[in-house]
């Protein structure tokens, strides 16, 4: 079972200071940025937003080792040169994508580590959402995290701006082989919206209807339903079930017509969802 609290804390919390913390700090309308703790330091993931981050980093007094960019959109890499400018962070980021700041380019199979926060990861391309969009997939003390941007959605997937509907569904193939109990931290706190298109795609699965449930709990709290992980995508998204004889049942019937392949019923659910 996973060691750090789900939900994720939306706060520093003091009386952990010695302890590894995954925070998801709430941003503009719906994003997170994840910032992780241990003693002083932390580390800080696609801060679109400088200003609650650095209101943590004051309040606690800690030091910002590092920034992880997972792509270009602003509500992304937006807070990078105020950060830039009050901490010495060092910025890493796609390799092929236009940033406002970045000290090492990342690609596919690329490995950066942090111990000062218990943080070990490996990179992932993902295009899709952009076109050179990449995941953070690794350890976070005793934990397996992945960090996936806008590409892996909870119960969703990011909008085709850049890549294609082929790129976008290798690229979910990808993270959703990744282990069961894989903490899926994405960006952006879109669970329930997910959820009520997801009943449509899929409605035989009764667990789609029990997690709606749980979320909306949460939600009524004020907490995020972040993060999931891979096996409650695996059993939730419609996006990781595009072999799912239900999800094609019900794509194939929005098509007007048979879907042969797992790209073109992904390609339809995109579509779908876009106009949900």
């Amino acid at each position: 079972m996973p060691t750090l609290t789900i939900p994720a804390p939306t706060d520093y919390d003091s009386s952990l200071r010695n302890e590894v913390q995954l925070i998801a700090i709430p941003a503009f309308t719906d994003n997170y940025i994840w910032l992780i703790c241990k003693d002083d330091h932390a580390v800080v993931v696609d801060p679109g937003d400088a200003e609650p981050v650095q209101a943590i980093l004051q309040r606690h007094s800690l030091t910002l080792d590092a920034i992880l960019l997972t792509h270009h959109h602003h509500d992304h890499v937006g807070g990078v040169p105020d950060l830039r400018t009050s901490t010495q962070a060092v910025i890493y980021g796609p390799a092929s994508e236009p940033l406002p700041a970045c000290d090492h380019r990342l690609a596919s199979g690329d490995q950066v580590k942090f111990d000062t926060v218990g943080l070990s990861l490996s990179v992932l391309d993902v295009p899709g959402h952009t076109a050179g969009h990449i995941a953070y997939h690794g350890t976070l003390d005793q934990d397996t995290v992945l960090f996936c941007g806008d590409t892996l959605f909870s119960a969703g997937c990011g909008r085709l701006f850049e890549g294609t509907a082929e790129q976008m569904h290798q690229s979910l193939t990808k993270l959703a082989q990744l282990p069961d109990d894989t903490l899926v931290c994405c960006a952006h706190e879109y669970t329930l919206a997910n959820l009520a298109w997801a009943r449509k795609a899929d409605p035989a699965n009764l667990a789609i209807r029990k997690r709606q449930e749980e979320a909306q709990a949460l939600r009524d709290k004020g907490l995020p339903t972040l993060p999931s992980t891979i096996s409650q995508e695996q059993a939730t998204n419609p996006f990781l079930r595009t072999d799912n004889q239900g999800v094609i049942t019900s794509a194939s019937s929005r098509a007007g017509h048979p879907l042969d392949n797992a790209t073109a019923v992904f390609a339809e659910l995109r579509d779908w969802k876009n106009h949900f």
